[in-house]
């Protein structure tokens, strides 16, 4: 992921994702390592800012979306107001806290009362 402040956006997704950093390139934060069964995120700087959309996301799974919505916001993200309500499920864009987007889903049962 390309950011201008890689130790902060890095800082931002391990508390998020609870990936801890591994060893990394100077000036470049890795969470995760090569080995690990995981997809490993790297953080690389470059000196200009994010601009359009984000061509590709994650989305989180969340137990629930309002405590998730806070969660991002208490690290340093933002919720960018949109908000998708479905059958199966509620899925939300947040962003880091550079502007790229990802969601956060919660998903209901399936199991009938």
């Amino acid at each position: 992921m390309d950011c201008i402040d890689p130790r902060r956006v890095a800082r931002f997704w391990s508390e998020l994702l609870g990936r801890e950093e591994g060893s990394s390139e100077p000036g470049w934060v890795y969470l995760g390592g090569r080995d690990d069964l995981l997809p490993r995120l790297v953080f690389q700087p470059v000196s200009e800012p994010k601009r359009g959309k984000t061509r590709i996301h994650l989305d989180i799974v969340v137990d629930d979306i309002a405590v998730g919505i806070e969660e991002v916001i208490s690290l340093g993200g933002s919720f960018t107001g949109e908000r998708h309500d479905y059958d199966e499920g509620v899925v939300v864009v947040m962003t880091d806290p550079e502007g790229n987007e990802f969601r956060l889903c919660q998903y209901y049962s399936s199991q009938s009362a």
